[in-house]
């Protein structure tokens, strides 16, 4: 089969649950934006998460669009319900709603398992025996984010049955271009830049990359703002999108919030958790914190989320990462 071709079906699905109607039937007429905010339960949101979280708000409201909510929980081992809750908790306190109601991952594995076994059927997956010490051995990480381009290792290599393996997807050398709502136009080569990369884990769990693919498209999703350390992730999405017949949403990127050390907040940044931050700001205060770093506010005066809407322009937003002191 030659990769290199384009994959597209006539038509798209949307699912919840075992439903399926026609992607196109379901929306059709529908041309609002379609934002989402897809948190991983795995631990308190940090300031970094709400300041991704303020950004894909505004850029879907400021344009009379609606704002979803995903908790991405494939993550079974790390995930818990209880985080789940405090999430939704704390973008609610800070006047963040979205609409409908949050769709969960961990209950969706059989939309997964569907556009799973076409790719199988296609003969575009393969199993993988790599450990991520092989893979580290044979490669220094790619460019300065600690990738490493899979080097193909069992892409031939004769199936063992009964021994654990991760799935990888082949992708072509192809070069995906698209352009960035905020950092403009990429082009990336999937073969040199990604590499065949992974759609479910050795021990049964999916992988971020397909579930996220099809979870936007069924969603009804037309952009995704996230946070600029995903930008390489863009390419492989789009290209994985048009492999399964659905159209990619418009991706934006935003600059990451980094601790004094230079570092992107993380769940480790306890100073910056919700759980303190709550102890020690008014959630007005902690969105005009935020609205002041994306250059929406001259000072960081308390605001709130609706009072910034009229205001909100990516070009008022930098593109470099902020230090937050």
């Amino acid at each position: 089969m030659n990769l290199s071709q384009s994959y597209k079906k006539e038509t798209s699905f949307f699912v919840f649950g075992p439903t399926f109607c026609t992607f196109a039937t379901f929306f059709a007429g529908m041309e609002k934006v379609v934002g989402r905010f897809a948190p991983s339960p795995t631990g308190r949101m940090h300031l970094g998460n709400v300041f991704s979280a303020l950004l894909s708000w505004l850029s879907a409201k400021s344009r009379e669009g609606q704002w979803l909510l995903r908790i991405e929980d494939i993550d079974r081992g790390r995930s818990r319900q209880a985080y789940a809750d405090l999430l939704m908790d704390d973008l609610q306190w800070l006047g963040l709603s979205w609409d409908g109601e949050p769709v969960y991952q961990s209950q969706r594995s059989e939309v997964y398992e569907h556009y799973f076994q076409e790719l199988g059927q296609r003969g575009l997956t393969y199993p993988c025996y790599c450990t991520r010490a092989d893979l580290l051995a044979t490669q220094a990480p790619h460019e300065s984010d600690g990738r490493v381009v899979y080097p193909g290792t069992c892409r031939n290599k004769t199936p063992q049955p009964g021994v654990p393996a991760a799935t990888r997807l082949m992708v072509p050398d192809e070069t995906v271009t698209f352009v960035d709502g905020h950092y403009g136009k990429h082009s990336v080569n999937l073969a040199e830049q990604v590499g065949d990369f992974i759609i479910r884990r050795k021990d049964g769990a999916w992988a971020y990359q397909l579930v996220v693919v099809i979870d936007d498209a069924l969603m009804g999703v037309t952009e995704v703002v996230r946070g600029c350390d995903l930008l390489l992730s863009a390419p492989q999405q789009i290209w994985l999108a048009e492999l399964l017949g659905f159209k990619a949403p418009q991706f934006t990127h935003l600059p990451l919030l980094c601790n004094q050390q230079g570092q992107r907040l993380s769940k480790r940044d306890q100073s910056l958790d919700m759980a303190s931050l709550r102890e020690r700001y008014s959630a007005q205060e902690i969105i005009g914190l935020l609205a002041h770093q994306a250059g929406l506010l001259a000072e960081p005066t308390p605001a709130a989320p609706t009072d910034l809407i009229p205001l909100f322009s990516w070009d008022k937003v930098p593109t470099n990462s902020i230090i937050m002191k």
